[in-house]
């Protein structure tokens, strides 16, 4: 992280970082790149989104009115396109990191677009809108999912029109996809995935998590592992 932020900004570029409020895992996270940043070199900011404002010239400042230039939010992009500010953002010249794009890759409604392009690739579920009239390819047990959502929250499993299982949360307004189930693996009562990280073009990490249900959420256990040469 260190590395990248030194090929990303120069020496000495200021660096606002921001979460919401009332969000401690958030803000733990956000100090935590507020050091990486420092030790690249860079002068770190922090200020709550619900703080920043912004003015006539679509320039975007902190609680000091400190404009800022170079941006890292952990706020997810749907919501920051909802807010009053949101067509603004295009017009502005400050730089966000994460970029724009990683919105496609946050948006489940690219599941069906890119079968539809790629129909029967091996690195792909059959995946479709809800209100697709044609799902030929899914069977009667697939995985309901909303076109946002984080963490499991929303997601249910299917077996044809019954709900096998599913959390809760706050995610569906937007609709939903349809994706064919695919099993994860599972180690005497407990259901396993890997979460991986990739920092710049490099792998970075992984993480593994397991429940005891089939459907990873926030609260799911995070399993130490050490893997060696």
């Amino acid at each position: 992280l260190i590395s990248r932020l030194s090929q990303i900004l120069e020496a000495g570029d200021h660096l606002h970082l921001s979460c919401v409020k009332d969000a401690i895992e958030d803000r733990a996270t956000v100090r935590y790149l507020q050091d990486c940043a420092r030790q690249a070199g860079l002068q770190d900011h922090f200020v709550f989104i619900e703080d920043i404002g912004v003015d006539e010239a679509f320039q975007f400042a902190d609680q000091e009115e400190y404009v800022i230039e170079n941006l890292f939010k952990l706020y997810p992009y749907e919501d920051m396109f909802r807010e009053s500010y949101g067509p603004i953002l295009p017009k502005t010249n400050m730089r966000l990191i994460e970029p724009p794009w990683k919105a496609i890759l946050s948006n489940k409604a690219m599941l069906p677009m890119l079968w539809g392009m790629f129909k029967g690739h091996p690195n792909l579920l059959p995946s479709y809108f809800e209100q697709d009239e044609d799902k030929s390819d899914l069977t009667d047990r697939y995985v309901r999912k909303p076109i946002f959502s984080r963490e499991g929250a929303n997601i249910s499993i299917m077996e044809g029109a019954q709900v096998a299982e599913e959390a809760q949360g706050p995610y569906g307004v937007e609709g939903f996809v349809l994706q064919a189930y695919c099993p994860v693996p599972q180690y005497g009562e407990d259901f396993t995935v890997i979460g991986s990280w990739v920092i710049g073009d490099e792998p970075a990490g992984i993480g593994i998590r397991e429940d005891s249900s089939k459907i990873t959420k926030d609260l799911s256990r995070f399993v130490p592992h050490y893997i060696c040469d």
